[in-house]
C-alpha cells in the first residue's frame, strides 16, 4: 500500500480507537467507598478493544465512497483479517481507481493465493493489468476465468481488450464475437469492437457497430460519446453535435464539439490512438 494510503488507514484506525484511548488517559472510574481497584482490574477496564471488521451495511456503503476513502476502508479490513478475500479484491479495485496499478495487482494476487479459483479475483487482477497498459499479463487470469465460467461474456470482453493492447487485433475481434454470441447486442462489446476498428482506421465499420451499440436500451454515456467521436473523425459534425447536446450540458458539449471540429480539420492529432483506453473505459461502465 502506498505511503498516502497507509497514513489514511492509520488515521482511520486512530479515530476508531480514540474513545478507548481517552478512557485509558483519565484512569478507572472510582469504585464504592472503601473499595480499591486492583492494577489487574484497571488494566481490564482500560485496555482498548481489538479492531473489529465492519458489518455488512458498512461494507455495502463503502461502494459509494471516493476512491481514497474506499481504499482506506478496505485497507483497514484487509489489515484486520489478511485472509479476507473480499477485502483484498475491493482494495485492489480502489487502488486501481487511484492509479496505483502495481499495488492493485499485488492485492488481487493475495486474494488468489488464498482462493486460487476465485473468479472475481482473476477478473480484478486482469483489470489491474489492463488499466496499467499491461494486457499481456491479463491473458492468463482471463483464460482461467473463462474456463471456470464458459457462459460468462465478461472474461472474453476483457480478453479482447488485452489482445488489443498487445496488437493481436484479429484475436481481439474473435473473442468479442464469441462474447456477443453469449450476450447478443451487448453495447460494451459492440463499442470495444468498434473502437478497435477505429484505431485501425476503419471508421465506417466502427460507425456501424457504434450505431448498433447506442441504439441499445442499456447503452451508457461513454458508449454514446464514442459514437460522436467517430462521427467527428468522419467529419459528420452536425449529427455529432446533435448527439452531444442530448447528453451533455452546454459548456461540455461546446468543448467536445470544438475538439471534434479541430480533429476533423486536421489541426490536432487524430484521436484514433486513444481508442484502446476508451475501450477500457466503456468496459468499466458495463461490468467488464
Amino acid at each position: 500500500m502506498s505511503r498516502a494510503l497507509s497514513l489514511a488507514t492509520t488515521a482511520l484506525i486512530a479515530a476508531l480507537m480514540a474513545p478507548a484511548l481517552a478512557s485509558a488517559a483519565t484512569g478507572p472510574a472510582p469504585g464504592p467507598a472503601g473499595s480499591a481497584t486492583t492494577p489487574q482490574a484497571a488494566a481490564t477496564l482500560t485496555a482498548p478493544k481489538p479492531p473489529q471488521k465492519a458489518g455488512p451495511q458498512a461494507r455495502a456503503d463503502a461502494a459509494r465512497l471516493a476512491p481514497l476513502a474506499r481504499a482506506a476502508f478496505w485497507g483497514r479490513e484487509a489489515d484486520i483479517d489478511p485472509t479476507d478475500v473480499v477485502a483484498a479484491i475491493q482494495l485492489a479495485s480502489a487502488l486501481r481507481a487511484l492509479g496505483q496499478y502495481d499495488t492493485a495487482v499485488q492485492s488481487a494476487g493475495k486474494a488468489l493465493v488464498i482462493e486460487p479459483n476465485n473468479m472475481d479475483a482473476m477478473m480484478e487482477e486482469a483489470r489491474d493489468y489492463i488499466a496499467a497498459g499491461q494486457g499481456f499479463y491479463a491473458i492468463d487470469p482471463l483464460t482461467r476465468a473463462q474456463a471456470l465460467a464458459p457462459k460468462d461474456w465478461r472474461p472474453l470482453s476483457l480478453m479482447g481488450v488485452a489482445y488489443a493492447q498487445v496488437r493481436r487485433t484479429d484475436d481481439a475481434q474473435a473473442v468479442w464475437r464469441q462474447a456477443l454470441a453469449l450476450s447478443p447486442d451487448n453495447p460494451a462489446l459492440l463499442t470495444n469492437m468498434a473502437m478497435e476498428f477505429a484505431a485501425q482506421g476503419d471508421t465506417a465499420q466502427a460507425e456501424t457497430l457504434l450505431r448498433r451499440a447506442a441504439a441499445q436500451p442499456t447503452a451508457n454515456l461513454t458508449e454514446r460519446q464514442d459514437l460522436t467521436l467517430v462521427l467527428g473523425m468522419e467529419g459528420k459534425l452536425g449529427e455529432a453535435e446533435t448527439l452531444l447536446r442530448r447528453d451533455l450540458p452546454p459548456e461540455l458539449a461546446d468543448a467536445d464539439l470544438a475538439y471534434l471540429q479541430a480533429a476533423s480539420s486536421k489541426t490536432v492529432a487524430t484521436p484514433a490512438p486513444a481508442a484502446p483506453q476508451r475501450s477500457w473505459d466503456s468496459l468499466k461502465g458495463a461490468g467488464g
